[in-house]
């Protein structure tokens, strides 16, 4: 088959994206809405491309006379559909450890309150679609913090893990702060006095 230059799709984007049992899909003009155990995601499509929904899967590809553009708005458009489908039937998943003397997290009408050993205790207001449980970790007899964040929306879990992490991030010095959980800290020595030379 020889592609024509309408003909072409981008590699990713035309695979399709497979629908998980127990996942709704809805088209309305440019508007998709996915449905799943874990939620519902809408999200409002490029007019570069086309979804087309066909037996438990969803095809992109770029709408006529659209060239380049249309290409890299399939590949985009397809894993963005594809986190929408998993986010929804499994959801995503990150967690934070608060690791410092006093450091302290709590939960509670949607707003998540940090006690970070800064002078004023941060808030952050925390949408609806986005889960979040605070557990004590003993590691070792050092007790601390760690916060779990769940969503269908992976790109919304992703920024606000960020967003809480950049209150206070983890120090290179002594690894004080908030990081990721399972994030090595590469902890640099204290200044050491000058090496005779």
């Amino acid at each position: 088959m020889t592609e024509t230059q309408t003909g072409k799709q981008s590699r990713n984007g035309k695979k399709p994206v497979e629908v998980a049992k127990g996942v709704q899909v809805s088209i309305s003009g440019q508007d998709i809405t996915v449905k799943g155990p874990k939620g519902e995601l809408t999200h409002t499509l490029r007019p570069e491309v086309v979804v087309t929904q066909n037996e438990g899967s969803l095809t992109v590809a770029p709408a006529q006379g659209t060239g380049k553009a249309g290409l890299q708005y399939q590949g985009l458009t397809r894993a963005i559909l594809g986190n929408m489908v998993e986010g929804v039937a499994t959801g995503y998943k990150r967690s934070l450890d608060f690791r410092g003397v006093g450091y302290r997290a709590e939960f509670k009408n949607n707003q998540l309150k940090m006690t970070v050993g800064l002078s004023h205790q941060p808030v952050l207001d925390i949408p609806k679609v986005v889960s979040i449980k605070v557990e004590t970790i003993d590691e070792a007899g050092t007790k601390f913090p760690r916060v779990h964040l769940e969503s269908p929306d992976k790109q919304l879990v992703g920024r606000i893990a960020a967003r809480i992490r950049q209150i206070r991030p983890p120090e290179p010095y002594n690894g004080k702060g908030v990081r990721y959980t399972g994030e090595r800290i590469r902890e640099k020595a204290g200044k050491a006095g000058k090496a005779g030379g």
